[in-house]
């Protein structure tokens, strides 16, 4: 599964720290902006409005930030095979200059919308996620 999605962000003044750069906290929704993004752009209409996904754990390397105005580009992509009703999905986020600042490596649980229990994803499910 390695079809990815892109995606550019821009630093805003309420994006910004004490420290003056973009919070840790901004990162996470951002991780969180392209998952459901890539879903939206990417899943079956059928599969959009049986399943939803929540996070079960993040890990998180910051290796560089970004100011107030700078924009990132980040890159998102399903990881492997589906684990029962979980997923692997990593993101990155590069500079301008391509230099990686943040890559990400986010578990998802697949959840069914009528009951709210865990969805075994079957691989009809992440298929349009997979290389053409």
């Amino acid at each position: 599964m390695t079809n990815r999605f892109t995606r550019s962000f821009v630093a805003e003044p309420s994006h910004i720290d004490e420290l003056g750069h973009v919070n840790n906290t901004v990162w996470v929704q951002w991780i969180q902006d392209m998952a459901t993004a890539h879903w939206d752009a990417v899943a079956r209409a059928q599969d959009r409005a049986t399943f939803f996904w929540v996070v079960v754990r993040h890990e998180i390397d910051y290796r560089g930030n970004v100011s107030d105005g700078a924009t990132v580009t980040a890159t998102t992509w399903i990881e492997g095979p589906a684990m029962g009703a979980k997923s692997l999905r990593r993101v990155e986020f590069a500079d301008s200059a391509g230099k990686r600042l943040v890559s990400a490596s986010t578990t998802w649980a697949m959840l069914d919308r009528t009951t709210g229990r865990l969805a075994r994803v079957r691989p009809e499910v992440l298929a349009p996620f997979a290389d053409d």
